[in-house]
């Protein structure tokens, strides 16, 4: 019985010693604009790593221009501000979702469809950079479909 409780303790020393989680991105997906011409927005969520972060831009090759931005009620009425940088806290994440923080993807690809996959390319103010696939769904789908 010592042993195994000797092994116990070793394992969570072990665990505790482990390297701190890197920066990372995942659920990553684009939702295309409700008609032809209009923005896509991209949604995901950042990880923060050891220490603190900060996004600088989210880009894509198939779209011309990207923005960050954030959907805010006032009043009663949505309205959009738009992000120069987003401080991603260490050891923390940082949503991206639907009726808060979005990425505005500006005269996407005519031939992007739902289902598909494209690259987002996410850059942090200390020059790191994040490449992460994302999946497209068409206008209306609910988060996370």
């Amino acid at each position: 019985m010592r042993i195994v409780f000797g092994l116990g303790v070793a394992a969570m020393a072990l665990a505790s010693c482990s390297q701190p989680k890197e920066l990372a991105v995942d659920g990553a997906w684009v939702r295309l604009g409700a008609v032809t011409g209009r923005p896509a927005a991209a949604y995901f969520t950042v990880h923060g790593g050891p220490t603190p972060a900060t996004l600088i831009s989210v880009t894509t090759d198939v779209a011309i221009k990207s923005e960050m931005h954030e959907t805010m009620d006032e009043g009663g009425l949505s309205t959009m501000a738009q992000l120069t940088r987003v401080e991603i806290p260490a050891k923390t994440d940082v949503t991206f979702a639907p009726g808060g923080r979005h990425v505005m993807l500006f005269n996407m690809n005519s031939g992007i469809k739902p289902a598909d996959r494209v690259t987002l390319t996410f850059a942090f103010a200390d020059g790191t950079r994040i490449i992460n696939n994302a999946t497209v769904v068409a206008a209306g789908t609910p988060a996370g479909k």
